[in-house]
């Protein structure tokens, strides 16, 4: 699997801005980056808002938290800074109302709406914002077979394949050094099969959710693939065979992030001995994470330990 995370998120914030010039600037980002809208703050207090942007080839993906405030897209808000896109939210955190010609949807976490920008709208969020923000010009839905002219918002709830998969990716390619392995046609399969109620690329998406698995469960040493299987709801040997899509296996790709974890640990310091980091990476046996690491890396685990001692 090629990645396309080529370039580096982009950070902006409100935070330590003039509190009068906080929505403005709030305003003219969005527009220029993501979504032209009106903002308004719902208490006396000023707006706390910070946005990380990332330009892929095709869309452009964004990870939102604020505080309390309300934004609408109005027809002159359309005419002013037209997106020709879809856009899609996906609720992390806190709920958000959603308001538009069909009436008011009530968002929670783990939902995804799906709705077309170029249609007014306005949205609301009373205990503050958290969430995973697309836009995906309406060229690029076309072409894969999206439906441009929804006959009104969609409003998802499948948490645990699609919008979970797909949030846990979004994470990924969102981080400062975005994670190497993810795709952004994995991304687009996930959303135009959610709006379109197709089936995803079940390879990919399985090998995502596998992967997502084992990173959240990468220090249990009893961690299988067997159980792997289990947790993403698969035959083990389907799940041998997707890992063989990727030219690797479940157990090479479990040894690969344990000792990617344990040298992060002791490159960093942030363990007292060897036996500390090979605990903690889901080794049980230091012995034998200490001959994979020095396999690995060609060098002692307790010597690059000793090396992060003497950089503090």
């Amino acid at each position: 699997m090629t990645s396309d995370m080529t370039r580096a998120p982009v950070r902006f914030s409100t935070i330590g801005l003039p509190e009068s010039d906080r929505v403005a600037r709030w305003e003219q980002h969005n527009a220029e980056a993501l979504i032209g809208l009106r903002c308004r703050s719902l208490h006396e207090t000023a707006l706390d808002a910070t946005e990380i942007n990332l330009q892929l080839p095709r869309v452009h993906l964004a990870r939102v938290v604020s505080s309390p405030h309300v934004v609408e897209r109005s027809l002159s808000d359309i005419r002013r800074v037209p997106s020709d896109a879809m856009a899609c939210y996906l609720t992390l955190a806190g709920e958000a109302f959603f308001y538009h010609d069909y009436g008011v949807r009530l968002l929670r976490p783990g939902q995804l709406l799906i709705c077309n920008a170029e249609r007014p709208f306005m949205r609301g969020f009373s205990q503050g914002l958290e969430e995973l923000a697309v836009k995906i010009p309406h060229g690029v839905w076309r072409q894969l077979g999206g439906p441009v002219s929804l006959p009104q918002p969609l409003l998802l709830d499948d948490g645990a394949v699609l919008t979970r998969t797909f949030a846990n990716l979004a994470a990924r390619a969102l981080r400062p050094q975005p994670a190497p392995d993810v795709s952004e046609d994995i991304l687009l399969d996930l959303l135009l099969s959610a709006a379109t109620g197709g089936a995803p690329s079940l390879s990919a998406v399985h090998l995502s959710v596998a992967k997502t698995y084992i990173e959240e469960h990468l220090t249990d040493t009893g961690l299988s693939a067997a159980r792997v299987a289990r947790g993403v709801g698969i035959s083990e040997r389907h799940l041998s065979r997707v890992f063989a899509s990727d030219d690797t296996s479940v157990p090479r790709h479990l040894l690969h992030r344990r000792l990617e974890h344990a040298h992060a640990l002791l490159r960093t310091g942030e363990v007292a001995t060897v036996a500390e980091a090979a605990a903690r990476s889901g080794f049980a046996s230091a012995a034998h994470f200490s001959h994979r690491f020095k396999e690995r890396y060609g060098l002692r685990a307790g010597d690059l330990l000793r090396e992060a001692r003497a950089r503090t």
